[in-house]
């Protein structure tokens, strides 16, 4: 990759003379069988361009309750577009309640705001939407008269578990928001995909949001190189985290809350989270706890022997 990166042909990403962010932008949206996409800083830019770009100031997104877009990008939409979120709730298995989502859509009345927006999340929590749902979502917000916008920052690993082709989660889409510094393992950047009309309002969006990079052809690099090879090696995440969850569960007073795709959730014997945490920065070992809640996610920097040696330091310091 930082091959890939020192060898990178540049331009001004501005005007649009970036050719390898344009190869990156043409080659996702193939992926996904849409007709544009756009290169951004973030999964945070991305949505949020989307957001900006599907609804205007008064209108309102439906999203669900823990969703990304909703509970972790710093209230973007509302602050900067003045679009109001709506919240439904969410099933064990990560799908939004779509009888919830039927009754939240506005009447067409100037009392409200104008409801315009299903935002999806794939995957939720580690949690796979299988292209079924994803199609069954689609369809009710569609009888709504409303748009969809899919989170995707983590559709590789959704497409990874289940062996789908990505462009099968993509179709019934408006628009999807791919994240590359995540799985697969690029320094930074997100590509949000859609139709050209779409896009090109996102653009400005992207712009008016500080987006505007010029020779960002050597991250552009970084992240055409992780689609081309790091997609495959997503389901090694996946194994290892079974492994780090199967570990913790023998530890006494470990509660493995749930294990799906590349992420753990568990709940710790910890009384005091910070001395729990420098514990095990001691022995060279980051994790976060909450009040003994902790989300433990495995990446293209994680082994299974690392997974080993975490196991056995966290059984340790507890």
């Amino acid at each position: 990759m930082r091959a890939a990166i020192a060898a990178a042909s540049v331009g001004d990403d501005v005007f649009g003379d970036d050719p390898t962010v344009a190869a990156l932008e043409a080659n996702v949206a193939k992926l996904l069988g849409k007709e544009a996409a756009l290169f951004v800083t973030s999964g945070t830019q991305s949505n949020l361009c989307a957001l900006l770009a599907h609804c205007g100031r008064g209108d309102e997104y439906i999203a669900g309750e823990n969703a990304h877009a909703f509970k972790y990008e710093g209230g973007g939409a509302a602050v900067l577009g003045s679009i109001q979120p709506q919240t439904v709730r969410v099933h064990d298995d990560g799908s939004v309640d779509l009888d919830h989502v039927r009754q939240v859509v506005k009447p067409d009345d100037h009392h409200f705001a104008r409801t315009k927006l299903l935002c999806l999340e794939n995957t939720h929590d580690g949690k796979v939407q299988t292209v079924a749902q994803i199609n069954e979502a689609a369809e009710v917000a569609r009888s709504l008269g409303l748009s969809v916008h899919l989170d995707g920052a983590r559709l590789w690993n959704a497409a990874a578990a289940t062996g789908d082709d990505i462009a099968l989660f993509a179709g019934p889409m408006d628009s999807v928001s791919l994240c590359l510094s995540k799985g697969l393992g690029a320094p930074m950047g997100s590509v949000l995909v859609g139709t050209t009309d779409l896009i090109n309002e996102a653009h400005k969006y992207r712009k008016m949001l500080g987006g505007a990079l010029r020779q960002v052809g050597i991250v552009a690099a970084a992240g055409q190189y992780a689609v081309d090879n790091n997609r495959a090696r997503l389901v090694d995440d996946h194994t290892n985290a079974a492994a780090l969850a199967a570990g913790l569960a023998e530890v006494p007073g470990v509660t493995i809350n749930s294990q799906d795709t590349n992420m753990v959730f568990a709940q710790l014997p910890v009384d005091d989270d910070e001395a729990f945490m420098q514990t095990l920065v001691a022995q060279d070992i980051r994790v976060r706890s909450h009040r003994g809640s902790s989300r433990m996610v495995t990446h293209i920097d994680i082994t299974r022997q690392d997974v080993d040696v975490a196991v056995a330091a966290i059984a340790q310091a507890l």
